[in-house]
C-alpha cells in the first residue's frame, strides 16, 4: 500500500507558518535549513514525547531506538516523524548537497537494516523517522559539512494491525502514525448491522498494559485484554475510551447477540440485540409486528437456557395486562425466546415448548433496528 508525502503546502498550512515566523524574537536566528526542507516536504519538525509527560523530548537511554511506550504525538509529525520504522518500510531521500540519494527509494529488510549510499548498512527497525534522519546525517559527516537529511515513507508495512469479525473490511491495516479506536473501526469500513454489543481489544504487553479501567492480562502474562462498549463508541459517551491504537493490537468485534420472538406472531424470527444487553418483551413484540387473530398473548412464556442444562426454565408473562400497563415489562437476554401461543390450545404442554424451541433453528434472524 503506497503512501507519499505531499510536497505542496497548503494555504492554512502557509498561513500558519507566516503566523509563527511574525511570532519569533527579532534576535532569534532564522529557521535552518533542516526545518526549510521539512515545510517544502509538507512536515514539521518534532521530537518523540516520553509517556511520563515530562516533554524532555529525548528518546530512549542511549539515544537509540524508542522504547514500546514512547507516544505518538498527534498531527502531520504523527503521521511521519514519529513513524516508528520495521521491516518492510520502504522510504525515500533528500541530502542537501548529495545526489546520491535522488530518484530511489531504499527498503528495510527483515533483519531491519538499511543500506544507503555513502552512509553504509545500518540498523534502523524500532527508530522514529526523525532519529533515523539523525543517524543518517551522522553517518554522512564524513563527506558533506553539516549534513541535511530528509526522509519520507513511501511503503508502510511494518506497523500492522488485524480487525476482525463484524466489521465491512476485515483485515490488516498499516498504522500511519496516530490512530485511534474510531479511527481504526472507519478505516474499516465501520461496523455491519450483526454487531454485538462490545469490541474486544488485544495488546502485547511490551506496548503496556490497555488503558482502560477493566483491562487484564491473559492467563500467558504476554498480551493485555479490554473491551468497550460498541454504545459507547457510537455515542462517544466515554472519550476515553477510545484509546490510541498500537502495533499489533487486535480488534475483534463479535457478532450480537440474538431474542427470538416465535408462535402466533404476525413476523416471527430472530432480532439481533446489537449494542444493547437486552431488549424488553415490549420491545421483541413490536419487532415482531404485534400479534396474529388467533393468539393467546395472556399465556406467553419466556423460554430462558439454564446454564449446563439442555432444558429450559419458563416465565409466565401476560402480554396482554402488559400491553394495557397493568403488569412489570420483562426483560429479555440474549438467547431468549418469546412464545406466543395459539387460543386454540387448551394448555401450553411440554412438547409445544420443545417445538418452539426447535421453531428457533430455522427462523429469519432480522437486523438492527
Amino acid at each position: 500500500m503506497k503512501h507519499s508525502v505531499p510536497f505542496v503546502v497548503s494555504a492554512f498550512a502557509a498561513a500558519t507558518l507566516a503566523l509563527a515566523q511574525q511570532s519569533i524574537p527579532t534576535q532569534a536566528p532564522p529557521a535552518d535549513t533542516r526545518s526549510q526542507s521539512r515545510v517544502a516536504s509538507g512536515r514539521s519538525d518534532s521530537r518523540v514525547a516520553p509517556l511520563d509527560g515530562t516533554g524532555s523530548g529525548q528518546s530512549s537511554a542511549s539515544g537509540g531506538a524508542p522504547t514500546p511506550k514512547d507516544e505518538v504525538t498527534g498531527g502531520v509529525e504523527g503521521e511521519v516523524a514519529n513513524y516508528v520504522l520495521g521491516p518492510g518500510d520502504r522510504l525515500s531521500l533528500l541530502a542537501r548537497d548529495l545526489e546520491d540519494f535522488a530518484d530511489q527509494t531504499f527498503s528495510v529488510d527483515m533483519h531491519g537494516d538499511i543500506n544507503l549510499p555513502l552512509a553504509g548498512r545500518f540498523h534502523v527497525a524500532g527508530l522514529t523517522v526523525n532519529q533515523f534522519e539523525q543517524q543518517t546525517a551522522a553517518r554522512l559527516k564524513k563527506y558533506v559539512k553539516d549534513p541535511e537529511v530528509v526522509a519520507s515513507i513511501t511503503e508502510y508495512h511494518s506497523q500492522s494491525i488485524s480487525v476482525i469479525g463484524a466489521v465491512n473490511a476485515p483485515g490488516v491495516h498499516q498504522l500511519q502514525g496516530h490512530k485511534t479506536l474510531f479511527e481504526v473501526l472507519s478505516l474499516s469500513g465501520g461496523l455491519r448491522l450483526d454487531a454485538g454489543s462490545t469490541i474486544n481489544l488485544t495488546r502485547n504487553l511490551r506496548w503496556g498494559a490497555i488503558p482502560l479501567p477493566d483491562a487484564k492480562t491473559d492467563s500467558s502474562g504476554q498480551f493485555s485484554i479490554a473491551s468497550v462498549k460498541v454504545s459507547n463508541t457510537m455515542s462517544a459517551a466515554d472519550p476515553s475510551e477510545n484509546i490510541i491504537i498500537m502495533p499489533g493490537d487486535v480488534i475483534s468485534v463479535p457478532k450480537g447477540q440474538v431474542v427470538y420472538a416465535v408462535g402466533s406472531v404476525i413476523r416471527p424470527g430472530g432480532f439481533l440485540l446489537g449494542e444493547h444487553d437486552s431488549l424488553s418483551s415490549l420491545q421483541v413484540l413490536s419487532l415482531a409486528e404485534g400479534f396474529d387473530k388467533v393468539a393467546a398473548p395472556s399465556k406467553a412464556r419466556i423460554l430462558r437456557a439454564v446454564p449446563g442444562s439442555p432444558n429450559r426454565s419458563e416465565i409466565p408473562i401476560d402480554l396482554k395486562l402488559l400491553m394495557a400497563g397493568k403488569a412489570p415489562d420483562v426483560p429479555l437476554r440474549a438467547d431468549d425466546i418469546l412464545f406466543v401461543p395459539n387460543s386454540a390450545a387448551k394448555s401450553i404442554t411440554k412438547r409445544t415448548l420443545d417445538a418452539a424451541v426447535q421453531i428457533t433453528t430455522g427462523v429469519v434472524i432480522y437486523g438492527r433496528y
